[in-house]
Order: structure tokens, then sequence, then C-alpha cells
């Protein structure tokens, strides 16, 4: 059994354990996961803890529950581009890459909206940090986004407020700040038309369709370290995903 970390719940200690084997691809697509009674058996711990581990993996969208057959890990449909940006700005130090830049276009503290306050988990104080930006290269805008941060994270994090580039990317910056890894992240997906602000910054015709893709960045502890909201328009291919045929 692997050391972990003692300062994490026992249970979260078991969800990132078998995570981790999903993510690196040990436990594939269509694998059955250890049960609860061998959890139990193989961590030491309650049959309770154990099931709030597979719980905690269904949250993350990592696994399904069969009923009467057992726990199995899902298809995982990856936001590709969000994978490669952070990668490459741990392994580099860049977050974009030659010919693509971003423009800041709004920065600073906000009332959150109701569904950024959800996200963050902002009960009394709605204050957020906001970063709007919208990312180019060559052929015009990428994408328009926005990320939100909680008042703990601004105060420690003070460049968030400021519009100028924030060179290691917004994720590292805010994890050496504060010293939270991002660890895992939930993407929710929709298609709407773009709203007059999105078309303006996008260059699009108003009503155009647009994918919008709510991301939440989860550290260690699977508290929510970050909460964006980007906009991509119609052209652009944001997201892939390969599988078997057989």
């Amino acid at each position: 059994m692997p050391q972990i970390e003692e300062a994490q719940p026992k249970y979260l200690q078991i969800a990132h354990h078998i995570r981790d084997q999903i993510l690196r691809g040990d436990l594939r697509p269509g694998d059955e996961v250890p049960s609860e009674r061998q959890l139990a058996a193989d961590w030491k711990v309650s049959r309770p803890t154990a099931a709030r581990s597979l719980e905690a993996l269904s949250h993350q969208g990592l696994v399904e529950k069969r009923q009467g057959s057992g726990t199995y890990v899902r298809s995982l449909e990856v936001n590709r581009r969000a994978r490669e940006l952070y990668g490459r700005a741990r392994q580099t130090g860049k977050i974009y890459t030659p010919g693509e830049y971003a423009v800041i276009t709004s920065a600073g503290w906000l009332e959150a909206p109701d569904h950024v306050a959800e996200a963050l988990g902002l009960v009394k104080d709605r204050r957020a940090v906001h970063r709007r930006r919208v990312t180019n290269n060559q052929d015009g805008p990428i994408t328009l986004s926005t990320s939100w941060f909680a008042p703990d994270v601004g105060e420690r994090a003070p460049k968030l407020t400021d519009p100028e580039r924030i060179q290691e990317g917004t994720l590292m910056y805010v994890e050496r700040m504060t010293g939270r890894q991002g660890s895992y992240s939930e993407d929710r997906m929709c298609a709407r038309d773009a709203s007059d602000e999105e078309a303006t910054d996008l260059r699009l015709e108003r009503g155009s369709a647009v994918l919008i893709v709510h991301h939440v960045v989860f550290d260690l502890q699977d508290r929510p370290l970050e909460f964006a909201e980007a906009t991509y328009p119609p052209h652009r291919w944001a997201f892939e995903q390969g599988y078997p045929l057989t």
C-alpha cells in the first residue's frame, strides 16, 4: 500500500490512489475498481470509509456504480486544451504556444454571480477575484475565458487583480502563492447563443452558437481552487477524444 500524506482524510487517500491509477492508465475505461469490502480490507478502514472513497471518485466523474455488479471506470472525455495548458506551464514555465497570446480585458474584485459562488463554495462573503481574457493567434480569437478565485486566494495572490499578464500562468502563480496544488478538475459543457459581449470579443455575428465550458480545479484536499468559464467560437475545436472500436 502506498505511503500518502497523513494530513489527508483516509477516504481521500484511497480515492486519490485509485484516481492516480485511472489517470496513469493502470485502470482503463470499463475496468472494475476494488469493491468496498476489498478496499476496507486492503486499507484497514471501515466499510463506510471505503464507500465514501468510491463516492468521491463518482463525484469526480471517474467511476460509475452499476447496480448488482460493481463500480467501474467511466469513459473520460478530456478537456484537451486545459490539460495541455497546465502541462505546458509546469514543464516549460510558458502557458501558450508560439503565435498565441492573451489580452486581459478586466481583472479585480467583483460580487460573484450565483453559479460562480456555488462552484467556489462562497456563502456569506460573495466577493471574488476575476480575470477575464481573450486568447488569440494569427487567425483571430481562440477563446474568451474568465477565471474566478475565492477571497482567501485573492488576498494571498495580489497579481490576480493586475491586468498585466502573469507569465508563468494564472494557476501556477496561485499554486506558488497559496501553497495549494491543483489536483484534478471537472468540466461541464453546453452550447448556447453568444451574448452580445461574447460576440464582440470573439468577432462573431450576433446570435452565433458558442461552446461554454465550466472548469473547476480542485486542490489535494478536494477544495475548489479556481473556477473558469470559457467560451469557444464555433470554428475552434476545443476537445478531442480517442477510443477503441472493439
